[in-house]
Order: C-alpha cells, then sequence, then structure tokens
C-alpha cells in the first residue's frame, strides 16, 4: 500500500520542507527542490547513477535495509524499484522527519527506525540488500559496524559508499611482514585509514577517511566478497564466510532491546 500527501496538504508542501531544513539529500518532491543550492548539485541522485549499474532493476520478493537513510533517496529509489519492504534507520530526528515527507510526497511506504549501525542487532532480522552509503566516515568505530552488519543485518548483499582520500591504487601486499619491515607503510597504496581529530569539509562527524586499499581490505576483514565496483567509491558486496578463520566471528554487540 502506497502513502501519499492528502490534496490539502500539496499547498504547504514548500513550508513543511522550509521547516525542516536543511536538507543533505537534494530531492524533487511534486516540483519542490528539497535543496536547490546544494552544493554537490543533484547529490544523491548523481551518486545513484553509478548505484543504478549494480542493482537489479526489479527487487520484488527482496528486503531491503537502508543504513543512515537520511532524508530516504535510496530507501524511496529501492522501494520504486519493486522491493516488498524497505526499512529505514538513521540517528538524527530532522532526517528521520525530512524521510517521513519525502516518502509520502513520492507516494512510497518505507520503514523508519530511530537507531545507530551499532545497535542493528536490535532489529533481529537479515536483510537480502543492506545499503550503507556514506556513513562509514562519519564513525568513530568503522570495523565495528561493518562487523555488526555481517553479523546481524547482511544476508545477501551490501552496496557500500565511502568517501576516499589518498592513492586510489592497490598494493600487491604478503600475507606477512617481519618485525623488521617499515618501509611498506611509507607506501601511498598500502591501506590506510585518515584519522581527523577536529574536522574535514567543516564536519566533525568525519572521523576516518580511508584511501581505497583501506576500503577494500575493510570490507573483506569484515566477511564481505567484492563483487562489482562503480565510479571511484561504490562497492557491490556478498556477504562471504567468516575471514581468516582462526579469529572467529567478528566483534558482537548484544541488542539492547528491540525499537
Amino acid at each position: 500500500m502506497k502513502k501519499s500527501l492528502p490534496d490539502s496538504e500539496d499547498g504547504d508542501l514548500v513550508a513543511r520542507i522550509a521547516a525542516l531544513a536543511p536538507w543533505f539529500h537534494n530531492m524533487n518532491l511534486k516540483g519542490i527542490w528539497t535543496a536547490p543550492d546544494h552544493f554537490l548539485g543533484d547529490y544523491p541522485a548523481v551518486k545513484f547513477r553509478h548505484v543504478e549499474a549494480l542493482l537489479p532493476r526489479d527487487l520484488g520478493g527482496r528486503t531491503v535495509l537502508d543504513i543512515g537513510c537520511n532524508a530516504g533517496f535510496y530507501a524511496i529509489e529501492m522501494k520504486r524499484r519493486g522491493a516488498d519492504r524497505v526499512v529505514g534507520i538513521d540517528t538524527d530526528d530532522r532526517y528521520l522527519a525530512q524521510a517521513r515527507l519525502a516518502a509520502a510526497a513520492c507516494g512510497q511506504e518505507i520503514e523508519l527506525r530511530k537507531l545507530s549501525v551499532y545497535d542493528v542487532g536490535a532489529l533481529g532480522e537479515r536483510f537480502d540488500l543492506v545499503l550503507f552509503m556514506g556513513v562509514l566516515y562519519h564513525l568513530r568505530h568503522p570495523l565495528l559496524a561493518l562487523d555488526l552488519i555481517r553479523e546481524h543485518a547482511a544476508r545477501d548483499l551490501l552496496l557500500f559508499q565511502s568517501l576516499q582520500r589518498g592513492a586510489d591504487g592497490i598494493l600487491p601486499l604478503a600475507p606477512d611482514y617481519p618485525f623488521e619491515e617499515t618501509q611498506i607503510f611509507d607506501a601511498p597504496e598500502y591501506p590506510k585509514l585518515h584519522f581527523v581529530e577536529r574536522e574535514y569539509a567543516h564536519d566533525w562527524t568525519n572521523w576516518w577517511i580511508p584511501n581505497r586499499a583501506a576500503t577494500e581490505a575493510l570490507l573483506r576483514a569484515a566477511g564481505f566478497l567484492i563483487e562489482d565496483r562503480a565510479g571511484e567509491d561504490i562497492y557491490l558486496c556478498r556477504r562471504g564466510p567468516v575471514p581468516y578463520g582462526d579469529w572467529g566471528a567478528g566483534a558482537v554487540y548484544p541488542a539492547r532491546g528491540r525499537t
């Protein structure tokens, strides 16, 4: 069943969008742009053009979890592709309010929960497709987040995107190095997470920004098999076996109760 705005509410849509400003997702809601002066332009639609190449056009029969859903752009697009059920989670009340308004204006039904990636276990279910777009570099504990997604939320596919800085190359690495080896760490293509102590791009929530090698190493270490890459920073992954078997399962937080 689709939800739409009652006709009586169409006239004040501009005011309702303005009341929830600022918007990071620049969305066209019934001809009204939510962030017409966005510094990235038609964002995230411009990013979605790369995503489209990786995902099936028909998601019928599948469930989707959008982690860090923001104003719901990706969640709404997944519902438009016929996903049986789409759940969006975020920790920001304003983003969730934006997503509710956007979904109603677009006539799409998505479920929204106030939940952190660290608490995905509270959902108590796995999803056929998990979206984890533009979240990793905002986290203080990025590998833990990926571990938790694999352990609690991902049944099959993970669509992942992260801001990347540094070298784009991949350095072939041996499985191990002697203690005396130090030069390898100076190579630009060695997996690196750049730590932001204060702010980056005027945003204090930017904590760890990987280079390409670190992005791919983190995904593998969490137990995700990289199947495809689009653009410079988008990956389609499949949930794989626990990596490096002797280590056992990744870190798992107990659920704090269902929401």
